[in-house]
């Protein structure tokens, strides 16, 4: 069984996800113990229990230290089940990170599947559903499956109560993936989601955004979410290039104005098409690993590697013979390749 220490890097729920992810796919127990011992708050949270839940329905698993505030537990997999599942994370914890916690496993199962998960779609701890539909999952089509994604309803923190739901075709085996280029700059926009709160604030941001950008009055666009599904407010600023799409988001929270948000927003947009070497930002990189590995090659390019990335990595080497190498290069450029251990 390979041990794994929760608290390792960056020490927080990635750790746990990315080892249910292998365990699925690779066959092979785990058991982890200091699970999140990172955080300020260490131990299972509840849209932890929902990932493991998950994972022991789609696995047929048993896990029976599973509780709320759990600091260690083990995971046996068995056979994978494809076909209808329905998981509800119960709070505003993210169901993207439930999704991607059992959808490596359902892309390579033996017939397709159709996922429905509710929770928190627009989460500030968590990859927005329009990350996952725009950025990651064109990528991952790359490599051979099919997964299509809607947001039937958005789920705002602290309140959650939203809805993705989600059809996979699997492949019998991934397709490696090199991103090492972005390509020319096809289109940005910005999206300022606005539920159950004044619409000025959205056009505050926007207009920040305009004064940092300069981007076109036509790229800026105020949505405004039936109050049902609110109070929630999230800007989107998004880079459509010709390889990849790049999605900046901040997220609207009491004591943060909205052109402080949007400025921070914009930096960090500026920033990275700034960096014309790299192809992908440092949250995409994070997700593009576990895919490469599972394919078991590829490479990309990206910004300087964040915490999550090489704990990632480090959990990754622990169940597959793989080596994931991060290698700077000029302009703030690094490599992140994925191969065979020698």
């Amino acid at each position: 069984m390979i041990v794994i220490d929760g608290a390792e890097g960056e020490g927080g729920g990635q750790v746990l996800r990315t080892a249910l992810s292998l365990s699925l796919v690779t066959g092979q127990a785990f058991r982890i113990e200091n699970i999140r011992g990172g955080r300020a708050r260490p131990g299972v949270l509840r849209q932890h229990v929902t990932a493991v839940e998950a994972a022991c329905a789609i696995g047929g698993a048993d896990c029976p230290e599973l509780q709320v505030g759990a600091a260690s537990l083990s995971f046996t997999p068995g056979a994978v089940k494809a076909g209808e599942h329905r998981f509800a994370v119960g709070t505003a914890g993210s169901a993207v990170l439930v999704l991607q916690t059992i959808l490596p496993a359902l892309i390579l199962a033996d017939g397709p599947s159709r996922l429905v998960v509710e929770g928190g779609t627009h989460n500030p701890s968590a990859p927005p559903f329009e990350y996952l539909a725009e950025t990651f999952l064109p990528l991952l089509e790359r490599m051979g499956p099919r997964v299509s994604a809607r947001l039937v309803r958005h789920g705002f923190y602290p309140a959650g109560g939203g809805r993705i739901e989600v059809d996979v075709a699997p492949v019998r085996a991934l397709a490696p993936l090199e991103l090492v280029q972005r390509g020319p700059l096809l289109e940005v926009g910005a999206r300022a989601l606005i539920a159950a709160l004044p619409a000025e604030i959205a056009a505050r941001e926007l207009a920040e955004v305009k004064k940092r950008l300069s981007w076109p009055d036509e790229a800026l666009r105020v949505e405004e979410l039936p109050e049902a599904v609110g109070p929630g407010n999230i800007l989107m600023l998004t880079a459509r290039f010709e390889q990849v799409t790049e999605i900046v988001s901040g997220f609207g929270q009491l004591g943060v104005s909205a052109q402080s948000l949007a400025k921070r927003a914009a930096q960090r947009m500026r920033g990275f098409l700034e960096s014309p070497a790299a192809a992908t930002g440092p949250y995409l990189a994070d997700q593009l690993l576990l895919p490469l590995a599972l394919a078991g090659g590829g490479c990309f390019t990206t910004v300087k590697p964040s915490g999550h990335a090489r704990t990632g990595a480090s959990v990754i080497e622990c169940f597959l013979p793989l080596s994931v190498s991060f290698e700077e290069r000029d302009e703030g450029c690094w490599l992140v390749s994925v191969s065979a251990r020698k």
